[in-house]
């Protein structure tokens, strides 16, 4: 298939898969003799691959290991050890944007209260973070 078709099936621009081929995460396809990239069902499963793994939060050089632990089922261990990292990380995301979700509730809860006045609770309360 041509990297259009590949684009189409996987639902990426045609720039994306040739930015992954750049970071090495997608092998340079073979080319006809007219110079096209002919692409396989092997790429269309990497690539689905990697798409699913950003989706998790995966960085790409994260998605290149695991990418290079896919082939040897004897890794099974050291995935788990980086899914799991991965997810602790996110839970500290998680606790950061909630506490940011709350200090934004609560200062539009101020600004509300508060009625109107020369300077908007919200913006003051970000100059004070700011220094």
């Amino acid at each position: 298939m041509k990297i259009g078709e590949l684009a189409k099936l996987a639902a990426v621009n045609i720039d994306t898969i040739r930015y992954y081929e750049q970071r090495q995460l997608l092998a340079q396809p073979k080319r006809t003799s007219s110079g096209y990239r002919r692409y396989v069902k092997q790429d269309l499963i990497r690539l689905k691959f990697i798409l699913h793994a950003k989706t998790l939060g995966f960085t790409l050089e994260e998605i290149k290991l695991l990418l290079s632990l896919r082939t040897d089922q004897s890794r099974c261990e050291q995935v788990k050890q980086i899914a799991s990292s991965k997810a602790k990380e996110i839970a500290l995301r998680i606790q950061s944007l909630s506490h940011i979700r709350d200090t934004l509730l609560e200062l539009a809860e101020q600004c509300g209260q508060e009625g109107k006045q020369d300077v908007c609770p919200i913006l003051k309360a970000m100059e004070k973070n700011d220094e």
